[in-house]
Formats: C-alpha cells, sequence, structure tokens
C-alpha cells in the first residue's frame, strides 16, 4: 500500500486537491464542512456516484485524497480497485455505513487507507482524517481486522502509553486535552504521536 506522504507534501504547497464520493447530499457537505477545518484551502470536488468519480479523477490525476462511498449497492470496491490500479499515489479512504470486519478487511486488501464509518460522531470523524492526512490508517476500534496482512492497533507492537494516546485520538481529543486526561508533558506526547504514526504506517505497508 502507497505511503500517504503525497498529503502532506501538498499541505505544505497549500495545494490539496480532495473528491467527496457519496450519493446523498447531506454527506458530502458534512465532510466538506469537517475537511475545511483541516485543511482550509483545500480544493473539494464531489461526485454523486462512481462513474461522474471516475471522469473527475481523470480530469484530476493529481488529486491527493478520495473518500469513497461503499455501500451495498454500489459499485465503490470495483472503484476502489481501479483507482489503485490506475492512479497508485492517490490516497483512498473508505466511507461507509456498514462496519461490519469483511467490508473493513475488504477495503485495507484493495488498498484503502482507512475505514471511516459513517456512524462516527463528527469530532470522531475528524480525528480519524487528521490521522490519515499525517499519513496513518484508520480503522474503528471496536472492530477487529486479524488476518495474515491486517492487525488491531492492540497487535501492532504498541506500547500501553500509546494505545492510551491512541484511543483518545480516535475519540477526538485535541493534543492539550491528551496531555491533560494523561497527565503528559506536550514533548512527550508528541514522541508517542510520532512512534504511533511511524507503527501504522508499517501497518499500511504491509
Amino acid at each position: 500500500m502507497q505511503s500517504a506522504k503525497p498529503l502532506l507534501a501538498a499541505f505544505a504547497l497549500g495545494s490539496t486537491k480532495i473528491l467527496l464520493v457519496d450519493d446523498h447530499a447531506l454527506i458530502r457537505d458534512a465532510l466538506r464542512s469537517v475537511l475545511r477545518e483541516l485543511v482550509e484551502d483545500a480544493l473539494v470536488l464531489e461526485a454523486p456516484d462512481c462513474r461522474q468519480a471516475m471522469q473527475l479523477i481523470e480530469q484530476h490525476p493529481d488529486l491527493n485524497l478520495i473518500l469513497l462511498d461503499v455501500a451495498p449497492n454500489s459499485d465503490g470496491f470495483s472503484a476502489l480497485a481501479e483507482v489503485r490500479e490506475r492512479y497508485p499515489t492517490i490516497s483512498i479512504v473508505v466511507l461507509s455505513g456498514q462496519q461490519d470486519r469483511a467490508s473493513v478487511v475488504k477495503a485495507l486488501d484493495l488498498g484503502a487507507h482507512g475505514f471511516i464509518p459513517k456512524s462516527l460522531p463528527r469530532e470522531v470523524m475528524r480525528s480519524a482524517l487528521q490521522l490519515v492526512f499525517a499519513g496513518g490508517i484508520y480503522i474503528p476500534p471496536e472492530i477487529p481486522t486479524h488476518s495474515s496482512r491486517h492487525t488491531s492497533p492492540a497487535d501492532l507492537g504498541l506500547t500501553v502509553p500509546e494505545l492510551e494516546v491512541l484511543k483518545l485520538m480516535v475519540q477526538g481529543k485535541s493534543n492539550e486535552e491528551i496531555c491533560r486526561e494523561l497527565g503528559l508533558a506536550e514533548p512527550t506526547l508528541k514522541k508517542l504521536l510520532a512512534a504511533i504514526l511511524k507503527t501504522l504506517k508499517k501497518f499500511g505497508q504491509g
């Protein structure tokens, strides 16, 4: 799986391009709002289905991130596989109303950089996307993904402090809140976050 490093480079250059693919306008509106909080100057494109999404991807092959809905009756997984094959540098995060283990593992096996349930509270979704932007991979913590290629965060060799930080991070806690709740100094938290992201990057390349 490709690393999400292109996102970091795009942020530095102020040229981030993101594509939202979902058939519900309200979902796209909510996601656009969250993305604006994270990357204020991003160019956010939208498509209601995979057919229009593929047209936009062809017009914008320099996209940095695609948020792709994989509803049960959609062709989202097929689109995911096609984009990964044709545009390997574009990071893709799957959105879904389903959050069963089989769907998560399938998305990761096809090369997704994360799996975000639509039911997540806004702040948790924000943190999930923030983790992806930083080069990590978001997986719902309540969903085990044990297989030959994918394991849960607890099986990645993370230390207890790292797991505690990760748990609070995916709950939408700010760095200040995490420091206060765990009694950590800011430099210590930064070291833990760096270690977590390093481990998650290795996980994504596995």
